[in-house]
């Protein structure tokens, strides 16, 4: 006997197998890239999520597309700035973590790991296809922007 489809709202908990898709549309995305980028571009995921589950304050992560491109949210806690990731579409082999511009979270990223990452502009850092995951210091910034908008908060106090 054949079960009706479940609908979902795009929220994953912070739990679940990172290896999941929710919504289809994202799947999509994942499976129209390039085999190598693919395959970064799911590790960087991985990475979001397992930082997620392990930074305090963040909860359940949202994972849709904005603009097209994998997005990571905090709607439960509202803790943090939107996350995107993708290819660099002028860059072959190239991918990136894009934030939100009007943030002052690049910036801090640039200051903290001024030659161990590689920046675009005041919204990204780009990553190359060729390259190992700089995982310690991608954790760090991914942490301190899943947690933007409570750093914020607390700093107000």
């Amino acid at each position: 006997m054949k079960r009706a489809a479940k609908k979902t709202s795009g929220k994953i908990p912070v739990a679940m197998p990172v290896d999941d898709f929710r919504d289809p549309a994202v799947n999509a995305v994942f499976n129209a890239y390039p085999k190598p980028l693919k395959a970064k571009l799911l590790a960087l995921r991985r990475l979001i999520f397992e930082t997620a589950r392990t930074t305090k304050g963040v909860g359940v992560l949202q994972e849709t597309l904005k603009w097209g491109q994998p997005s990571y949210l905090t709607p439960q806690t509202n803790s943090g700035s939107t996350i995107r990731i993708d290819r660099v579409k002028s860059a072959a082999g190239q991918y990136a973590v894009y934030f939100h511009c009007q943030t002052d979270l690049v910036a801090t990223f640039r200051e903290l790991y001024p030659t161990q990452l590689r920046f675009g502009g005041n919204r990204s850092i780009l990553l190359s296809a060729k390259d190992e995951l700089p995982r310690a210091e991608l954790r760090h910034c991914v942490a301190l922007a899943l947690t933007y908008h409570l750093n914020k908060r607390k700093a107000g106090r």
